[in-house]
């Protein structure tokens, strides 16, 4: 190593920074994150670092440094764009056996200011020992991405029952056990959810053995619409330690690749009059797993409370006093029509928009087509590329125009995404005539015309 990795109690403890613009600025300010007790010397600073100092943050001494500036601080900083005074302020630190941190100036330095991850008290700290900051802060960035906030909290939660856990158990392994269960299970995921106080009274119940600690969890994940950079943080951390995974039909490869490695995979999708598994089994599957005691992700395409049955699913595992969460996901409507540049609403199409689903449970369509027949709405069909020509009919016979632009976006968001474009009243025509893959999203709406201008995503895909 480089440099050995250290962290360093500077809480109202005295610090030096040398220079007063930008660059200063935005060390002082990591400093007091910190909590120290900054001294900042320069003859000109910037708005920022003036600021603080009518805040009585800091002491601002506006005058040029002078080596009698350096006397018990416990870390010094020069920020100045003078390299000979850099080098001063270096030499005189390190005479005085304080450690220096000399900005872009890795030689000069004693110590490196790392790229910081903060969720105190969790605090990670990124380092390319000067070599490559910008590389280093890059890859804070995907950390940041990755943690959630919540782990601070987390980690002070357990700081307040580490004495109990301590009494409890004497071997540090059966501690180690007790603090990964944790750490891993139900109390972990209802800090992430905000409810700390529960988290507080299970992580209590769990050490005086007033409670099933063995019970799992399950995780009703929306997968969004293909393209993986659509999830969200909680959906991917949800999926990489979840122990089982139910999946749909229309979770797309490129998701599934980001489930956990080891964990066990159950196809339970479903296509008109053909499901792998029936609905009521889904259901009763989840709470036995969980029961089980194993984390489940049930990831479904989309989001699963836009016609994805996660309404369904919850109430089983309500009835059966499982712990479960939902997570949202973008759902097909927004993804694909994004995707296809067709912007949903718009002020000079479209003033509002209506999600249908182009089957019922029974089988049917039928749907209040009066109320879907009407000027200035959009309309997002989901599973009705079978029905097309029935939705084609009725919308006519209810009064929409026949020249109304409709587009069928297939596998949306996906590399295999397609938009086919017609009117209302050729719908059939190009349904049979084209061979169209499920998923495929059917939009009517005046908004269609503008994929011509709009489109982005097909412009950038290789012919």
């Amino acid at each position: 190593m480089n440099y050995f990795p250290i962290f360093i109690d500077i809480t109202q403890k005295s610090c030096l920074v040398v220079g007063g613009g930008d660059i200063a600025y935005r060390k002082i300010n990591l400093l007091l994150k910190a909590n120290a007790q900054i001294t900042c010397v320069s003859p000109a600073c910037c708005d920022g670092v003036i600021q603080l100092a009518k805040d009585n943050k800091i002491n601002l001494l506006t005058k040029a440094f002078e080596a009698s500036d350096v006397t018990t601080q416990v870390l010094i900083v020069s920020a100045t764009d003078d390299a000979t005074l850099n080098t001063q302020v270096s030499e005189l630190a390190k005479t005085a056996n304080i450690p220096v941190n000399v900005v872009d100036s890795p030689d000069l330095c004693s110590f490196v200011m790392p790229s910081i991850v903060d969720r105190s008290p969790i605090v990670i700290a990124i380092s390319s020992a000067g070599k490559a900051p910008v590389l280093a802060r890059l890859i804070r960035a995907k950390l940041e991405s990755t943690i959630p906030n919540a782990y601070g909290k987390l980690a002070t939660l357990a700081g307040n029952f580490r004495g109990q856990v301590k009494a409890k158990f004497s071997h540090i392994e059966d501690r180690r056990y007790f603090w990964e269960k944790a750490f891993s299970g139900v109390v972990a995921e209802k800090v992430f959810a905000g409810k700390v106080e529960e988290a507080q009274a299970d992580l209590q119940a769990q050490l005086d053995g007033s409670t099933d600690s063995d019970i799992g969890e399950v995780y009703l994940v929306g997968g969004g619409p293909g393209d993986p950079d659509l999830l969200t943080f909680k959906a991917l951390r949800l999926m990489q330690q979840a122990d089982v995974i139910l999946y749909d039909r229309l979770v797309s490869d490129e998701v599934m690749e980001l489930v956990r490695r080891d964990a066990e995979l159950i196809y339970v999708g479903k296509e008109r009059d053909n499901h792998s598994v029936p609905q009521d089994g889904i259901n009763q599957l989840l709470v036995d797993l969980a029961r089980q005691g194993r984390r489940v992700c049930r990831l479904k395409g989309g989001d699963p409370f836009i016609f994805g049955r996660g309404g369904e699913e919850i109430e089983t595992l309500a009835e059966n006093n499982i712990p479960f969460q939902v997570v949202p996901g973008i759902t097909a409507a927004s993804g694909c029509s994004t995707y296809s540049g067709i912007p949903l609403t718009h002020r000079d199409y479209s003033q509002s928009c209506r999600f249908v689903t182009g089957h019922l449970k029974d089988g049917s369509m039928n749907l209040p087509w009066s109320e879907l027949a009407v000027e200035q709405q959009t309309i997002v069909f989901y599973m009705a590329l079978k029905g097309a020509q029935h939705l084609s009919e009725q919308l006519q016979a209810h009064g929409m125009r026949g020249d109304m632009p409709v587009a069928l976006v297939e596998k949306g968001t996906t590399p295999e995404h397609k938009v086919h474009t017609t009117s209302l009243a050729q719908l059939p025509d190009l349904v049979a005539n084209e061979t169209i893959h499920a998923p495929t999203l059917i939009i009517v709406g005046e908004v269609v015309k503008l994929r011509e201008k709009l489109n982005w995503f097909d412009a950038k895909k290789p012919s």
